[in-house]
């Protein structure tokens, strides 16, 4: 199971942790309320799944659509807590769960790293250790991003997963 620590211990942790050291320094607007603090670091290591469909803005073109994250979610010291799945949803060990919806979103240090995010989640599960977050922040991305050919009408239903990794930062109300 995890330890939730305060904001120093984060940045101890973050400063002796080359797993979860920031690759860049996360812009201003993925910043969660000021109301709320840093609980937990979650690595996470899975795949984004992408779909080949019919062009929404293209008539008669095809592209991959993306369809949902499937990752397995980590203590700092690598010890498996939960999953990350559709929805969005983050669910501990213990059956905690939060759904989560895109706040703001800044494009990643790399160009074929998947995009940072902030969320804000809530619970939708029982008492544990995801029951109070209140934000997600998803920084030092790496991978997922959707393939850029061979999406085609021949091919359309087919999926596609990509291996990515990332660090999500979970924050809840002081």
């Amino acid at each position: 199971m995890y330890k939730a620590f305060n904001l120093a211990g984060s940045a101890l942790l973050l400063a002796g942790c080359a797993a979860t050291q920031p690759s860049s320094i996360i812009p201003q607007k993925l910043n969660p309320s000021a109301g709320e603090s840093m609980t937990m670091i979650v690595p996470a290591k899975g795949v984004q799944i992408y779909e080949c469909r019919m062009s929404k803005t293209q008539p008669g073109a095809y592209e991959w659509a993306f369809v949902a994250p499937d990752a397995e979610l980590f203590d700092t010291t690598g010890a498996r807590i939960g999953k990350h799945y559709a929805g969005p949803h983050w669910e501990a060990t213990d059956g905690s769960k939060v759904v989560a919806k895109l706040v703001e979103r800044a494009d990643a240090p790399k160009t074929n790293d998947i995009p940072w995010l902030l969320l804000g989640a809530k619970s939708v599960g029982p008492e544990g250790a995801f029951s109070r977050v209140t934000s997600i922040q998803r920084v030092n991305t790496v991978g997922g991003v959707a393939p850029k050919v061979g999406c085609s009408q021949g091919n359309a239903g087919t999926p596609a997963r990509i291996p990515y990794t990332a660090d999500y930062y979970f924050f809840t109300a002081r």
